[in-house]
């Protein structure tokens, strides 16, 4: 009679080790390995895995049409996919509890001219359509069943014979070649491994339901992420309507492009221009307050950078930042105190990306300069104008990509000012761009508006 099988698996990144350790030697985690017992498989696997109808393709010889994806229905899911989904692809859909995860999963389900299948673990049957009933989004072409044994949902699987698939959530699926819990390293790993198998081998899309940690990141162990081929984190506060879709990977689209929703009481309604929504509530009169341009993914967005320089009681002055990242505002501080002879040491400075996004992307480095010099000379800037433009140790303005969408955007909204690098005018001649004012450091900005 054959052993059950012993391993620690880290939780983190999925390290498997014969025994136990204190620490992780893959990810330097403390106390993170856990005990797995695996049990020995039914039917021996084939040494060499593979068969005697197995094809090998030319890299030009297998070639999937892009005109094949299933369109969800939904524009801004679809943006976000990057045309949308791919036959024989597998997206994971992460966010907080509460924030619409199986909301829009569920709407866009009802909108696919296809056959679906949803595998809820949660939920009952009866449940699901009392919300399917609240949202509106009935449909025919969708198939419940509430199970969490993966072998029962290969079944059902095989018998509805689906385009798309939909697991909610894969924390509650298990896998009963193994007796771990539902949730655990090696469920979460072996279920989405096996999943993935189908789907290459059949063409099904899989959508997969993940949930997060404290921390903000999806459950279980880092592979899963390296598993998929889309990760889609579904952002923004609960206690606000706006929603956040950002393509965090995707092997068939850009990543950190963003979909923006509006939650309602009738499910998820897409934002078709997130700029105006962004400055809607903007106070053009206030000091502090500046009007940028990111780029996310393929769209343009223009974004108001708020900043608030008060006095220091104390010897140390705070630094706190939201939705930009703190280092990168220390560096900006300092080259204002350095290089525009600003006294920012001497106050407390709090920035603010409105809106909740989270940018990342130093193009909107001269806006925070300006807001911050702003809030510290008491002077509001021109509610007209628009700022562009990296920001380098020595106060020059450098080059930013894609600069011909971002004038575009502020143009559409009515903008009659676009401060931009003055190495980006290179790329704007012979064109007809008006409005446009070249800057090429940082104290040319202050001159002309302090």
């Amino acid at each position: 009679m054959s052993k059950t099988k012993t391993k620690f698996v880290c939780a983190e990144c999925g390290y498997e080790s014969p025994t136990w350790l204190g620490k992780c030697p893959s990810c330097g985690a403390w106390n993170t390995l856990e005990e797995v017992k695996v049990l020995p498989k039914n039917a021996k696997r084939d040494s060499r895995g593979m068969s005697a109808d197995m094809e090998i393709f030319t890299l030009n010889g297998a070639v999937t049409s892009e005109s094949r994806r299933i369109l969800t229905g939904i524009s801004e899911f679809d943006r976000v996919l990057g045309g949308g989904l791919m036959p024989g692809s597998i997206v994971l859909v992460g966010g907080d509890p509460g924030i619409g995860k199986s909301t829009l999963v569920m709407q866009a389900s009802t909108r696919v001219n296809s056959e679906v299948l949803y595998v809820s673990g949660e939920e009952s049957v009866n449940q699901i359509n009392i919300r399917a009933k609240r949202l509106g989004v009935l449909a025919e072409n969708v198939k419940l069943f509430a199970e969490t044994d993966f072998e029962r949902i290969l079944s059902a699987i095989d018998k509805v014979k689906p385009k798309v698939v939909i697991i909610d959530s894969i924390q509650t699926v298990y896998d009963p070649n193994y007796e771990n819990a539902p949730g655990t390293v090696t469920q979460v790993r072996e279920v989405t491994a096996r999943l993935m198998q189908l789907s290459k081998t059949t063409g099904i899309v899989s959508i997969i339901i993940g949930h997060v940690t404290k921390d903000g990141f999806i459950a279980g162990p880092k592979i899963l992420e390296h598993i998929v081929d889309t990760v889609l984190q579904f952002e923004g506060e609960k206690n606000h309507a706006y929603r956040i879709l950002r393509a965090q990977k995707n092997r068939f689209g850009n990543t950190n492009e963003i979909g923006v929703f509006e939650m309602g009481e009738t499910g998820l309604k897409e934002v078709l221009n997130p700029s105006k929504i962004f400055l809607d509530q903007r106070e053009t009169e206030t000091p502090g307050s500046v009007i940028t341009a990111s780029l996310e993914g393929t769209r343009a967005v223009l974004l108001e950078v708020q900043a608030l320089a008060t006095p220091t009681n104390y010897g140390n002055p705070q630094r706190v930042s939201t939705g930009f990242d703190y280092r990168r505002l220390s560096i900006l501080l300092a080259v204002l105190e350095k290089r525009a002879k600003l006294r920012v040491g001497t106050h407390n400075v709090f920035l603010n990306i409105a809106g909740g996004l989270k940018i990342v992307e130093p193009a909107i480095d001269l806006a925070v300069c300006v807001a911050v010099a702003s809030s510290l000379f008491n002077k509001a800037v021109d509610g007209e104008a628009v700022f562009i433009g990296e920001v380098g140790l020595g106060g020059e303005v450098r080059t930013v990509s894609q600069i011909e969408k971002r004038i575009a955007e502020a143009q559409k909204l009515g903008f009659t000012k676009i401060f931009l690098p003055n190495g980006n005018m290179k790329s704007l001649k012979g064109k007809k761009v008006e409005n446009v004012i070249p800057v090429k450091n940082i104290n040319d900005v202050f001159n002309g508006l302090f």
